[in-house]
């Protein structure tokens, strides 16, 4: 390993090292509050700092410093901030820069899979640039649908909230012509009455489509500008520092035997 390859190693370390203290104090601070559930979401965290490592041995890659530690804060910002600190609540557009960032980050962990294929002696098809990337971009989209769906059982199975309601201050729909015409029907709502309680909400109280539909938006904004990046990437391979800082570096045989 060269003196390069060793300052960043140490940098990656001491971003690590610093947010793990974060965590632990985090998860001895939830001990004596007694908030078990977040103790556990805690020390979840702390599993999830192993990803990159384990992703760098299964995968026979190296992931660069800067895509670590987009990773280490992503899942900092997601576990101990989002849930345990109600970010998600406090900051409205918390929930939208953590999907666009997943986005991303699901679209490297796609361009690592297929340019483990690409690059490898055993198969004799070489792909595109524009394939590796737009598999890139469909593996991020996929994992970004998945994860709506686990959302909306968790929601409709155990009454959890994962999906946010939106308030609609008007809606359209061909349910309210009373002509039976496929024609919608704009109505605009001040409040809504619930079990015969009228809740002055300025609007509709929408249960999850939009947040859903908005994270797979973001979540598709992130994918592109990924695959954008690993388009030039592979058209100019070993050139620009931003790409090589964040996409994972494929590993030759010699290097994965030592």
């Amino acid at each position: 390993m060269n003196l390069k390859g060793v300052n960043l190693k140490k940098k990656r370390t001491k971003i690590q090292m610093a947010l793990t203290v974060f965590v632990i104090l985090s998860i001895v601070r939830q001990f004596f509050l007694g908030n078990y559930h977040n103790m556990f979401l805690g020390i979840l965290t702390l599993f999830l700092f192993m990803v990159p490592a384990v992703l760098d041995q299964t995968l026979g890659v190296t992931i660069p410093v800067g895509l670590e530690t987009v990773i280490l804060i992503f899942i900092f910002s997601a576990e101990i901030l989002g849930e345990i600190n109600a970010f998600y609540v406090k900051i409205p557009v918390w929930d939208t820069i953590l999907h666009t960032t997943n986005g991303f980050l699901m679209a490297a962990i796609g361009f690592a899979l297929i340019d483990l294929f690409n690059r490898s002696d055993r198969f004799s098809i070489k792909m595109s640039p524009y394939f590796v990337a737009f598999f890139a971009f469909c593996f991020s989209m996929t994992v970004g649908v998945l994860w709506e769906f686990f959302e909306f059982s968790m929601d409709w199975f155990f009454g959890l909230d994962m999906q946010k309601d939106w308030i609609l201050p008007s809606i359209s729909s061909v349910k309210l012509n009373p002509t039976g015409a496929n024609v919608p029907v704009h109505v605009d709502i001040q409040s809504v009455v619930i079990n015969g309680e009228k809740w002055n909400l300025g609007g509709y109280l929408d249960i999850g489509i939009v947040d859903t539909m908005k994270d797979l938006m973001v979540n598709f904004i992130g994918a592109v500008v990924f695959s954008i990046i690993g388009i030039l990437y592979l058209r100019h391979r070993g050139k620009g520092k931003l790409a090589a800082s964040l996409i994972p570096q494929v590993r030759d045989e010699k290097e994965q035997k030592r």
